[in-house]
């Protein structure tokens, strides 16, 4: 099962889980969505790789790391969650809501669209 968070409960669930390594946000939109509206934060690692390409990248993820998903609402990278897991990953989550309730949750300065 893929834990579903809100971008408000991302360092609850992060802080839950016993894993090794930092934590990593994966954001699997594509580069013109990343030009329209990106995630930075300090302290927050961020790797943005689009959903289509995800297997052909695999092998730049450590299946050890927890990994939160994140694209614009949450089906995409719902989609990335499930195959990831498929493949080993064993502490991934779902970011319900995408970079849009990012911005309503988390920092309005990121734009909507």
């Amino acid at each position: 099962m893929i834990d579903q968070i809100r971008p408000s409960q991302l360092e609850q669930w992060f802080q839950s889980l016993d894993a090794p390594g930092q934590p990593l946000v994966l954001d699997v939109r594509e580069p013109h969505e990343l030009a329209l509206a990106r995630v930075q934060e300090d302290g927050l690692e961020v790797l943005a790789i689009p959903m289509g390409v995800v297997p052909v990248r695999l092998a730049e993820l450590d299946a050890a790391r927890p990994i939160a998903c994140l694209c614009h609402h949450g089906a995409r990278s719902m989609q990335v969650a499930m195959f990831l897991q498929s493949r080993g990953f064993a502490q991934v989550a779902n970011i319900a809501g995408g970079i849009d309730a990012w911005s309503a949750e988390r920092d309005s300065g990121i734009p909507r669209y």
